[in-house]
């Protein structure tokens, strides 16, 4: 709530603040007097027309020079106003120009501290280091890519030699080529049980 009603900052008025404003005021006060100048020329012309069909020709040349006294001041008003536009533009450039050269100012206040912060030693080390490791990196791309060496080439066909041998060091059994027995439907039958029968057989002949 303090901020909807607190006092707005005040904006500073400087000094071609206010020059830039008479001169405008000046010009708009010229712009007025030339327009009234314009109006009273046209009432005088159609005056003096008329005195020249009423037959006052002598009149009617008296009021066409001071009609023509009034053209000739109409055109400084002119003048003066061109002058004016000229000069607030002139200002309001050079305003602008004040405002990039304090820019440039605060960049180039930056930039310095930014340089005290970081030595050219430190930067010549960050980029000694970011080229090893672009340069490691690098290595790294061409190995995987194929771009090996001749030893490196010797250096895997040893490997792949050595991997091929240790395989046939393991040969797997032979398998007999007879058929094996074929397995009975019934089981047979323990020789407990054939000892427990035989003594049955014995008492039943008996």
């Amino acid at each position: 709530m303090g901020n909807l009603f607190g006092k707005k900052k005040a904006t500073r008025v400087t000094e071609q603040d206010r020059a830039v404003l008479q001169l405008k005021q000046q010009r708009d006060k010229l712009k007025q007097y030339q327009k009234k100048i314009t109006l009273q020329l046209e009432k005088e012309r159609q005056l003096a027309k008329q005195l020249l069909k009423d037959g006052k020709k002598e009149k009617a040349i008296l009021l066409l020079k001071k009609k023509r006294y009034q053209d000739q001041l109409l055109d400084k008003t002119e003048n003066q106003i061109s002058n004016l536009e000229r000069m607030v533009q002139d200002i309001e450039f050079a305003q602008i120009e004040m405002k990039v050269i304090e820019g440039l100012k605060v960049g180039n206040d930056c930039l310095k501290k930014m340089h005290e912060m970081l030595s050219i030693e430190e930067v010549e080390k960050i980029m000694d280091e970011t080229q090893d490791g672009i340069e490691y990196q690098k290595q790294i791309d061409e190995m995987l890519a194929g771009s090996l060496t001749q030893e490196d080439e010797e250096a895997v066909l040893a490997e792949l030699e050595a991997i091929t041998q240790g395989e046939a060091d393991l040969e797997l059994p032979e398998v007999p080529e007879e058929e094996l027995p074929e397995v009975p439907e019934q089981e047979p039958v323990r020789e407990k049980e054939k000892v427990k029968k035989k003594p049955e057989r014995e008492m039943l002949a008996m």
